[in-house]
């Protein structure tokens, strides 16, 4: 009953037309002659009228009035008697809003879920360890929290538990769960597992990720596409064509029952809803993907994407350092100059020193020193075993001298190691490139886009990643202005760019399509880019231009079927052979054969499904690996 009751209030003229034609039917079995006929006309009339009010309002705004087609249909098939012809086109118009509603809802699905699935409040734990349920609105930083077992982490957090399992799939769209040891951060719209867990909140409800999200899918939902106003013009020479067949056919045959015949299935119905529900779908499917498309006519832009420039540090590479090659000297072995390194860095907060200190420590432990002392841009002295060893650059470390010292590959940072004033060792550093790098560029590639990179590193190191990845166009040692020059310079347009830090916020914020990585990523990236990848996966961008060129494909088909079985029905009606009555039902099935076109959006594409297994492979091999 609350179903029928809520229809009501939301959809009153569909009940009016519905409530009419019960009546008029029973007037039809019982009543006086005539009083159906007055009756259905009536409530076809008024609207109609009421339509019309409508189109003069939308001429008054600057916007072309589609309905012009509608309201001639109601009041010619009224004119010439056919009075059930002109009520089924009122139910046409009236419960296509309807229609347009339930479509859009089926494919907004994903982006209706993560609004539904907003925390509103949590349970919060007093100084002995009871817990009292809260408004999500005055949870704290640093108020500590109990997650009962499958209920959403209510703000971001650190896990103060043990370990925490949490499906994420609302956020990044990682359909495993994801296991989480204590000390982890937590986004907030994760999914507890089976086990209650306590937490730390290290933001408040606004400053938490899950909020940022639900801002940007209200911003998707209400937005509209440039294709979907493009649509509405379309209708224009579409109105013409109409009034032009349905008057040829009166003036042919001299049946003024003919111009009705025509006008009842040219209604621009498929005009109105096919491209809404078509991005509507998109949208949806981006989001189940983890991708927070912010605007529907990003997805517009993303189908004409001529170039995609990518950010090197944290994008194409992990973005921390790690050591690539130890080289020993002055008869010291490997073993020991990695060592005694890592011992002088232990306590180093420089992330170089951190990486040594990493991988120092999957080979042995890593002795204490017995003092360290940090030389700010020069290095670190210590002591190890009772010597005084140098980590750092070269002059800090040792006299120069005529001693042969290997060079490094370039593309390489690198860490002297010494001792009493000459060297010992070195190790080299690098930025080690993703493993699905190499095939995400490929597929961008397959997709008929070209690549660029644009970082501040040094040329070399550059170059030598665009070479090795295949890129089209390196451009090294930029500072942000400069990424926003090089970008603005580019002349295959439009423009998607793709980065994740701070700096990259002024250049995401300029290009046509602004990309930013990672739930985690800067909050400056997240906030000027059109697009958030929840997860930190760069597959995904590939995924997301398919998509936009699917959605953009599926709503053009989906305009032009209903076009073109508009038309195909007005020549018949021209003809005389298919009566207003039923043409007005042709009608109805034009609409859903166009909704039910648009909603193949929300499927993927073949080229789709086979980058889908692709991904898929590629994960396999890589765990393949890290086991061996």
């Amino acid at each position: 009953m609350s179903t029928v009751l809520r229809f009501c209030r939301h959809y009153p003229m569909v009940v009016f037309v519905l409530s009419t034609a019960a009546v008029g039917l029973a007037f039809e079995l019982s009543g006086p002659a005539g009083t159906t006929r007055w009756l259905v006309s009536a409530a076809a009339l008024s609207i109609a009228a009421t339509q019309f009010k409508g189109m003069v309002d939308s001429l008054r705004a600057g916007s072309f009035g589609i309905d012009i087609l509608a309201v001639t249909a109601i009041v010619s098939t009224v004119a010439v008697g056919e009075y059930w012809a002109a009520l089924v086109v009122c139910l046409m118009l009236t419960g296509g809003e309807a229609l347009e509603d339930y479509a859009s809802a089926r494919a907004g699905a994903e982006l209706t879920s993560l609004l539904e699935s907003a925390p509103t409040s949590a349970f919060r734990l007093d100084e002995d360890g009871e817990a009292a349920s809260v408004d999500i609105s005055d949870v704290a930083i640093g108020d500590r929290l109990l997650v009962r077992p499958h209920d959403t982490i209510p703000v971001d957090s650190r896990l103060e538990s043990e370990r925490a399992v949490l499906d994420e799939s609302s956020l990044t769209g990682e359909s495993l769960p994801v296991e989480h040891a204590r000390g982890d951060l937590l986004l907030s719209g994760s999914l507890n597992g089976s086990t209650t867990i306590e937490i730390t909140a290290v933001a408040d409800a606004a400053g938490s990720q899950f909020q940022r999200i639900i801002a940007l899918v209200d911003e998707a939902r209400d937005s509209k596409a440039p294709f979907v106003r493009l649509a509405d013009r379309v209708a224009v020479p579409f109105t013409l064509i109409a009034f032009l067949i349905a008057g040829a056919a009166w003036a042919v045959s001299g049946d003024p029952m003919r111009f009705a015949q025509v006008l009842v299935v040219a209604t621009p119905c498929p005009l109105i809803i096919a491209a809404p529900v078509a991005f509507m779908a998109g949208m949806s499917r981006a989001a189940r993907g983890g991708m927070i498309v912010k605007n529907a006519g990003t997805l517009e832009q993303v189908s004409k994407v001529a170039t995609v420039a990518f950010d090197k540090t944290g994008t194409l590479t992990r973005g921390v350092p790690q050591v690539s090659a130890v080289v020993a000297m002055a008869d010291m072995s490997e073993h020991d100059v990695l060592r005694l390194a890592a011992s002088a860095e232990l306590y180093s907060t420089h992330p170089l020193g951190e990486a040594i200190v990493a991988h120092a420590r999957t080979i042995g432990d890593v002795p204490s020193p017995t003092a360290a002392e940090e030389i700010p841009a020069q290095g670190v002295v210590a002591v190890v075993d009772g010597i005084e060893i140098r980590v750092g650059k070269r002059a800090f470390v040792a006299e120069p001298g005529l001693e042969i010292v290997p060079q490094s590959d370039a593309g390489h940072t690198t860490i002297w190691v010494g001792h009493d004033n000459r060297l010992i060792g070195r190790i080299d550093l690098s930025d080690p490139i993703r493993e699905e790098t190499a095939d995400t560029l490929s597929a961008v590639h397959d997709a008929g886009v070209t690549v660029a990179m644009l970082t501040g590193d040094a040329p070399e190191t550059a170059h030598r990643v665009g070479e090795t990845l295949g890129i089209d166009d390196v451009r090294a040692g930029l500072l942000p202005e400069d990424k926003v020059s090089a970008i603005t310079a580019m002349t295959k347009r439009p423009v998607m760019m793709v980065g994740d830090g701070v700096n990259d916020a002024p250049v995401l914020a300029v290009s046509d399509v602004g990309v930013a990585m990672g739930a985690r990523g800067s909050t400056a990236a997240v906030e000027s880019a059109d697009v958030v990848v929840m997860q930190d996966d760069l597959f995904r961008i590939p995924r997301l231009i398919l998509l936009g060129q699917r959605t953009m494909r599926i709503a053009w088909q989906a305009i032009l079927i209903g076009v073109g079985m508009s038309i195909v029905l007005m020549l018949i009606g021209a003809t005389g052979f298919m009566p207003a009555f039923v043409g007005a039902w042709m009608q109805e099935l034009v609409d859903l054969a166009c909704i039910l076109w648009a909603l193949l959006a929300a499927r993927p594409s073949r080229q789709e499904r086979e980058l889908t297994e692709r991904m898929l492979r590629a994960e396999s091999t890589t765990a393949v690996e890290s086991v061996v």
